[in-house]
């Protein structure tokens, strides 16, 4: 008769330990070994064993197992940094490879208490919107409350979405894209969804969104949604609206988690806003009409459970402020002169006879206003950029025309093409399209020919004022040890950029370029070679366009930001700046510089009308406000701004006069997008969850699963353990050999990407860019506990020669006790059943014990032993005296094996409670129809005996 085995149990098969997992039947067990990691998973199939499989039990210490004081502490510490089931009030820590801060762990609390999750997480640039998410999504995970999952979002992001899953939380997405999504329904069984075949996937939202694809993905859609960049899911625009479509008929199945993502939730339309919230709840849609009374009520006592936002000053309370580097910014300025400056006085005459011409004629008036911009745009970023808008007619065969970019990339953005180029000239769209750093096509003239000519000879030429503001500037970042990335709103001009550059050979620096004309795939590469060769020790600069403005993180290289070109919509220069200023920068200072043309009324218009006014709302509220009104007001305020400025004559008093209407309205705008930031950021303030509800959760899962002093204790241990002793570079930054390294760990280590005769390890946060940055499931950490671990477990003779094994017992003199300390180091398997509906989910929790027995009598626990374990030893005992110790505790701790059976109980009962707080507390349906139970699974493992004696 065959053996049932349940979660946790121990069998014995195939000449090892086992430890069977959940979701194991009768004859499939799934296993990992007692003495092994994840890594080591493997399934068996019972009935073709060749022999039985058989209950087990697990080996006690021996006294042969010697070891002293340091392999102790060290076995201790490879016991609890092993874990990767871990007890505490979350089950996901010990599958992370990112030890999230406290203030992230606000939106995985918010989520834990509503079912089924529905939330906005709304939080600024660079707080770490990403983690936030994949914390919630790895939680309900390995809480069994998801199977299934995909994150929808802008196609440049998918790649990085797979890659942050499954480097930082141990989940192996596929990316559906329109190209590989193809290859994977080619080997699909007629009329299968790849997303039935595929639970775990990153999608695109282009490819997604279409009528055809977006009713099969409603069909087949995973349990769990996360929707990145979700301020793109609006109700305007055809493309927009398509998306939001799809958000909204997964919203209609009210079992699905939806999880939006966006640091721009308003995105200056308070309409598509409350249609955002109206996806976490109907209702939510409504508070808009709503009488305050009854808006009120809903918003405090339902919305909060839903909507969370923190901007960087908001991190204060959290102690953890520091964790942000400080922003310099500075303006710095150059002056038009000699050719250049000719040159553009032409372009303004040009477009000031265009605007004229135009006359009463509404159509017209509309397309030379936004054309006129557009070159003057162009022509204010560099010739080059001039040159390709001058020359866009005469290119047609390239598809540069507006219809074709929205066909080429199926942005469907909704109005004729005029209303995209105009959305494009103004910086409007709230993401970065592929092609949105092209030069905007003008309207065919004659009188083009001749600037066309200029913006040739200066293109080629010496003269240009702006790009020498840059060197200027770019030697003194490069003195300060700044690594910067050169934003510019066109191709040419980065083109253009990188081109002299490379040329002027700046010393021991590559230069890169990165634009939208490159596949995500290409930008991901160049991105990949660059932090290459920077670890190399080479200093790298980046010249890009605004395609890597959003979502992308430069952090690793780069600690500052050049403004080129003013992008005229503020939201994209905090974008640019957040790719540098954001969580995980190693440098303490950051610094972004802002370049703009003292004479060039263009920038002066920008300056003045939109930037500036942004930046003093900004500093007023401490939150960002997208630029108000419409694009049209807008671009006649800066029409008349630029006429002027261009001096007295009829042609721009006239036009002065007929735009004065129109700039009052963009300024009153202004004020009223001000009123209305600063109500929002009262209203929607986060203040659900607050800083003491969440440390004590946060350290008491880290006590569990092992804090950061832990690792570096360890890791700097083991290695000197292992003949490769680190050597101090600076406080907490080490170079360590690896020369000596066991062939076995050296493999291990070689397979995730550690390899060399020596590296650089980091135990600060933010890590050196040039050094591995050691936290406690970094693979340097889980490889040396998992192999120390696995073999002192295997070996039962220290005498045999191991180099990995520590000893599991010992006995030595000990400083600062005064009577005889015997330390107990256990684990602990704890079956944790969550009875659902229908749908019972057992979890297996693992768990470090450190007990001791003070004389003969009194137990202590937790931390008190490790405490009590690292006092210093200060002399040896005869052999024999240590022998009979020894042998003494481990007959002592066989007779008190109920005394630990007791206490696994209790960790047992404080574990429930763990589990049930962090749930219960806001969602009486989650709470009725769900319970728990905890139970420890005897006898406990003992890994290892130790013995402190007091000194006489």
């Amino acid at each position: 008769m065959g053996f049932v085995f349940s979660p946790g149990s121990i069998v014995r098969a195939r000449g090892r330990e086992w430890i069977v997992l959940t979701d194991s039947t009768e004859d499939l067990l799934r296993c990992r070994p007692v003495s092994g990691s994840d890594v080591d998973e493997m399934t068996i199939y019972v009935p073709l064993e060749l022999s039985p499989v058989e209950p087990a039990t697990f080996d006690a210490p021996k006294s042969e197992q010697i070891g002293g004081h340091e392999n102790a502490v060290l076995l201790r510490d490879a016991l609890t940094l092993s874990l990767r089931r871990g007890a505490g009030p979350f089950r996901s820590f010990g599958q992370i490879a990112v030890e999230p801060r406290a203030y992230q762990l606000v939106p995985m609390l918010m989520a834990l208490k509503i079912d089924p999750v529905r939330l906005l997480i709304a939080d600024d640039v660079g707080i770490g919107k990403t983690i936030e998410a994949a914390l919630i999504l790895r939680e309900l995970i390995d809480r069994g409350d998801v199977s299934s999952f995909t994150v929808l979002c802008p196609p440049h992001l998918v790649e990085q979405w797979c890659d942050e899953l499954e480097n930082r939380f141990h989940l192996r997405p596929i990316a559906v894209t329109d190209v590989s999504a193809r290859k994977l329904e080619r080997g699909l069984p007629s009329g299968e969804s790849l997303f039935k075949t595929y639970p775990h996937t990153v999608v695109s939202l282009d490819y997604i969104k279409t009528d055809k694809r977006r009713e099969e993905f409603v069909r087949s859609c995973p349990e769990f949604v996360i929707v990145d960049e979700a301020h793109t899911c609006t109700i305007h625009g055809t493309g927009r609206h398509q998306r939001y479509a799809l958000l909204k008929r997964l919203s209609e199945d009210e079992n699905r988690h939806l999880l939006l993502l966006t640091a721009t939730p308003h995105s200056g339309d308070v309409n598509a806003f409350y249609h955002l919230l109206a996806l976490l709840k109907p209702e939510f849609g409504q508070m808009q009409e709503m009488p305050e009374t009854e808006r009120q009520k809903l918003r405090n006592e339902v919305l909060l459970h839903h909507f969370v936002q923190r901007r960087r000053v908001d991190i204060d309370e959290w102690q953890d402020n520091a964790i942000f580097p400080k922003r310099e910014t500075a303006d710095v300025t150059y002056r038009l002169k000699g050719d250049y400056q000719q040159f553009f006085e032409e372009i303004l005459d040009y477009c000031t006879n265009i605007v004229t011409e135009a006359g009463n004629d509404e159509t017209k008036k509309r397309r030379s206003f936004f054309g006129t911009l557009a070159l003057l745009r162009c022509a204010s970023s560099s010739p080059a950029a001039a040159l390709s808008a001058l020359q866009a007619r005469g290119m047609t065969s390239k598809c540069l025309d507006v219809k074709c970019f929205k066909e080429e990339e199926n942005l469907g953005d909704g109005g004729d093409d005029f209303d995209t180029f105009e959305n494009r000239v103004m910086d409007k769209e709230p993401e970065i399209a592929a092609i949105d750093d092209l030069e905007p096509e003008v309207e065919n003239d004659s009188r083009l020919s001749k600037l066309i000519e200029k913006a040739q000879e200066l293109r080629k030429g010496t003269e240009d004022s702006k790009y020498k503001c840059l060197q200027t500037q770019l030697k003194k970042l490069l003195e300060d040890g700044f690594r910067p990335v050169i934003f510019c709103r066109y191709i040419a001009t980065a083109q253009y950029l990188a081109e002299k550059l490379q040329n002027t050979k700046i010393k021991n620096a590559n230069i890169y370029c990165v634009t939208g004309l490159m596949a995500p795939e290409d930008r991901r590469t160049t991105i990949e070679n660059l932090e290459f060769e920077y670890r190399q020790g080479k200093t790298p600069i980046l010249v890009a366009t605004d395609c890597l403005s959003e979502g992308i993180n430069l952090q690793n290289c780069f600690n500052a930001v050049i403004h080129y070109d003013l992008s005229w919509n503020p939201t994209r220069h905090e974008q640019r700046e957040g790719r540098v200023d954001r969580f995980g920068q190693p440098d303490h200072v950051v610094r972004a510089l802002m370049i703009y043309g003292e004479n060039n009324p263009v920038d002066g218009a920008v300056l003045d009308v939109i930037l500036r006014k942004a930046k003093e709302i900004q500093r007023e509220l401490g939150v960002p406000v997208p630029i108000p009104g419409n694009t049209e007001s807008l671009a006649n305020t800066l029409m008349q701004a630029v006429l002027i400025k261009r001096g007295s004559d009829n042609q721009a008093k006239q036009l002065v006069f007929e735009f004065a209407k129109k700039a009052d309205e963009f300024e009153q705008n202004w004020k009223d997008a001000y009123q209305n930031a600063k109500k929002n950021k009262t209203i929607f303030a986060q203040r659900m969850i607050k800083p003491t509800e969440v440390l004590p959760e946060f350290k008491k899962s880290l006590a569990a699963m092992g804090t950061q002093d832990d690792v570096e204790r360890f890791t700097k241990r083991a290695l000197t353990y292992l003949n490769c002793t680190p050597k101090s570079i600076q406080s907490k930054l080490y170079q360590c050999p690896l020369s000596a390294m066991p062939m076995e760990i050296a493999e291990r280590l070689e397979a995730e990407g550690i390899r060399g005769s020596s590296i650089t390890v980091d135990f600060n946060f933010p890590a050196h860019a040039k050094a591995l940055p050691i936290r406690r499931s970094h693979p340097l950490v889980s490889i040396l506990a998992e192999s120390m671990l696995e073999h002192s477990l295997s070996h039962t003779d220290m005498d045999i020669q191991d180099p990995v094994a520590l000893g599991r017992t010992g006995a030595w003199i000990a400083d600062g006790i005064d009577r005889m300390a015997t330390i107990v180091l256990a684990r602990c398997r704890h079956q944790l059943t969550i009875q659902k509906p229908n749908s019972p989910i057992t979890l297996v929790v693992e768990e470090a014990l450190s007990l001791a027995w003070l004389g003969k009598q009194t137990l202590i626990d937790g931390l008190d032993v490790v405490q009590l374990l690292q006092k210093q030893a200060i002399g040896e005992l005869p052999q024999n005296v240590r022998k009979r110790k020894i042998e003494e505790a481990l007959g002592f701790v066989e007779e008190h094996k109920a005394d630990i059976e007791s206490y696994a109980q209790k960790r047992a009962d404080v574990l429930l409670e763990d589990h049930k707080r962090v749930r219960e507390m806001s969602n009486t349906r989650f709470i009725s129809r769900v319970s728990y139970k905890v139970q420890p699974l005897l006898p406990v493992d003992i890994i290892g005996v130790f013995v402190l004696m007091p000194k006489v």
